[in-house]
């Protein structure tokens, strides 16, 4: 299966309580990008780095804010080393699940249910994590 059915199939697709994620990618450890939806925003070195170093030490990411594209949200939550959630003002939000050399990203406008998202994106990591991915 390509790292595009992946972000196609498994990330874009409807959600359980409807609706849909807005943009996902799965995005190397060293910033490369592997599979996108079409309108996934820019992710610059500088961002997906810092998202990187975030997963292990959230409280800077969280001082500095979390930027994907130049959009800034706010973090909220997250499993240190695994998982980071985002909440971007005035609704929307996104979430990034780390696995063994990738993570996974998903971004989410108003009227998405986040648990919904949380479960899809980190059922999907989960699922790479136990293929040694």
């Amino acid at each position: 299966m390509s790292w595009q059915t992946y972000v196609d199939d498994h990330l874009m697709c409807e959600l359980p309580g409807g609706g849909r994620l807005s943009a996902a990618a799965i995005v190397g450890l060293d910033g490369g990008v592997w599979a996108q939806s079409d309108n996934f925003p820019a992710l610059s070195a500088a961002e997906a780095d810092a998202i990187v170093k975030g997963f292990d030490d959230q409280g800077t990411l969280a001082q500095n804010g979390l930027k994907v594209g130049g959009i800034k949200y706010m973090v909220i939550a997250g499993e240190e080393g695994a998982v980071i959630r985002g909440r971007k003002t005035p609704a929307g939000g996104c979430v990034f699940k780390k696995t063994n050399t990738a993570m996974l990203a998903g971004i989410y406008i108003e009227g998405v249910q986040p648990g919904d998202v949380n479960m899809v994106v980190e059922n999907l990591g989960d699922y790479l994590i136990g293929q040694n991915i």
